[in-house]
């Protein structure tokens, strides 16, 4: 009995010890998914439930390619406000009750839509948000001077107060937290939630998310809204002088969920198209890629149908939603397509081509991805499992070397171009040293060579060396046995004004050496 004692003990310990290390990473899915976000700011209003909208439109949403769709939060909300510029209410974002009979529909539509999504292999992921709720309702689930309100117990709430406080809900709370994690568990038993949207992660610990995922299950999807720049963080709180993406890296390192690549969106909105690579979903390192969940717009910052055209608070550019869309669907992270945008405002078919070449490249959330600013617009390379894209966005990037075809896209007159060519073999460092140069004032040299990163033999794309040493040198990446040709050139101002390199073009084999040498 004893021996049979320590074994089960044994046998728990190593139970605990493989779940822990089942999810110890980012809860992502399988890292192909491509999430539809299922609704916008006027749904809640839409003539036809939109319960109803969503059944009908099931089979088409899995036909095309989505695996995820983020649907509105299920709970009952009966709020009401109006502004001379905006229309609220309804959403589910101010909600006053567990209650599945909301403004979207009854209960019995919303299994049935979950239904008719999970049989057209589309798992849906529920917004939930256990920040705060109504605090108008006589039948509120939380009572007052318990301190599971913030008002009641400021100093006891886990972060920033939603609104002015008066809805926030205590989460740090026993009895609030149980209340959340009995309701996510009972979304996933009884209403197919396989995974969950987070709301407003400002307002509560990323700790918290990671408890209540434990609860909900390790194996599946969810993702943080954090959405707060760095400047908006107190002064004295190392995130005020952070940047986008540590912000971001920092609540999913802590709640083990994927977040909204704001450090993107800002770059988006902001920033040219070669800051696009600033994104999160751009950085060097895999894990901070795996994180990100891209996006164009949503129901907070895009525009929707319907009255005053949504919130539209931070809504791109009409001009670069096609090229967003291009870049999202070609590039790393888990990438949300905006309903409107999808079904609504005619970008389906771009986006659905964007989404056959994507699979078929086997584009992960993590796959590595490389940027070449030698050229103009947004030019990158992304490696996927069974294939590679390379993506040029507004750019002078005319034809791939090596006769590498024509775009598998084209699109809005060439401004968005795609190529689908082999998989790569993972990219080594090679160092390119030029000898013997002797640039004149306002003259550069470079290596111009057989490969994109070598600028495909145009010298005005060639790859920029810089003197160290008394050496001109660069490091560049290249997928692994590739046979590339080369020369050291010296370019001036003028395009034509071009010093090449005598005799015979230098070469070598990626992977084969670390450094490759041309001399004048």
């Amino acid at each position: 009995m004893k021996g049979t004692s320590l074994f089960r003990l044994f046998f728990a310990i190593c139970l605990a010890i493989a779940t822990t290390s089942a999810w110890a990473g980012v809860r992502n899915g399988n890292g192909e998914e491509i999430l539809l976000q299922g609704f916008h700011w006027n749904s809640s209003r839409n003539p036809v439930p939109w319960y109803s909208v969503l059944a009908q439109q099931a089979a088409t949403i899995g036909n095309d390619g989505f695996t995820l769709i983020w649907m509105p939060p299920p709970w009952t909300d009966s709020s009401q406000w109006n502004t001379p510029t905006a229309a609220g209410g309804g959403e589910g974002y101010f909600w006053n009750s567990f209650d599945k009979n909301s403004r979207y529909g009854s209960d019995q539509q919303l299994k049935q839509t979950v239904l008719a999504l999970n049989n057209a292999g589309v798992k849906v992921v529920f917004d939930v948000v256990p920040n705060h709720m109504s605090d108008k309702a006589v039948y509120s689930m939380f009572p007052r001077g318990t301190n599971e309100w913030r008002q009641d117990c400021m100093q006891c709430d886990e972060g920033d107060a939603f609104m002015d406080g008066a809805a926030d809900l205590n989460t740090a709370n026993p009895a609030v937290f149980e209340a959340f994690k009995n309701e996510f568990i009972n979304l996933r038993e009884n209403y197919g939630a396989q995974g969950l949207r987070f709301d407003f992660v400002r307002g509560y610990a990323p700790e918290t998310v990671d408890r209540w995922m434990n609860a909900f299950s390790n194996q599946q999807f969810c993702v943080g809204e954090n959405w707060k720049a760095p400047n908006e963080y107190p002064q004295d709180d190392w995130r005020h002088n952070a940047s986008w993406q540590d912000v971001l890296k920092d609540w999913s390192d802590r709640s083990h969920c994927t977040v909204f690549d704001f450090a993107l969106k800002e770059r988006m909105q902001n920033g040219s198209l070669a800051e696009w690579r600033h994104g999160l979903n751009g950085n060097p390192d895999p894990a901070w890629r795996a994180i990100s969940v891209t996006f164009v717009d949503n129901h907070d910052t895009g525009y929707s149908p319907g009255a005053y055209g949504g919130q539209h608070h931070w809504a791109l550019p009409d001009p670069l939603i096609n090229m967003a869309y291009a870049y999202i669907l070609s590039s790393p992270g888990t990438p949300t397509v905006y309903w409107p945008h999808m079904y609504d405002w005619q970008r389906d078919r771009l986006i659905r081509q964007l989404i056959r070449l994507r699979k078929s490249a086997g584009i992960r959330a993590d796959s590595p991805i490389r940027f070449n600013t030698a050229y103009s617009g947004l030019v990158a390379t992304t490696s996927g499992a069974r294939g590679t894209l390379v993506i040029a966005l507004k750019s002078d990037l005319q034809q791939l070397p090596q006769g590498l075809g024509t775009p598998a896209l084209s699109w809005d007159n060439g401004d968005i171009r795609i190529w689908s060519n082999p998989v790569e073999l993972a990219t080594v460092a090679v160092n390119v040293h030029c000898d013997n140069a002797n640039p004149q004032p306002g003259e550069r040299v470079l290596a111009a060579g057989s490969s994109l990163e070598f600028g495909a033999w145009d010298p005005q794309h060639a790859l920029a060396l810089t003197l160290a040493n008394g050496r001109w040198n660069a490091t560049v990446n290249l997928p692994a046995q590739q046979h590339i040709e080369w020369k050291c050139i010296v370019r001036g101002q003028v395009p034509g004004a071009v010093y090449w390199q005598t005799g015979a073009n230098n070469s070598f084999i990626s992977g084969a050496v670390n450094d490759a040498v041309g001399r004048f």
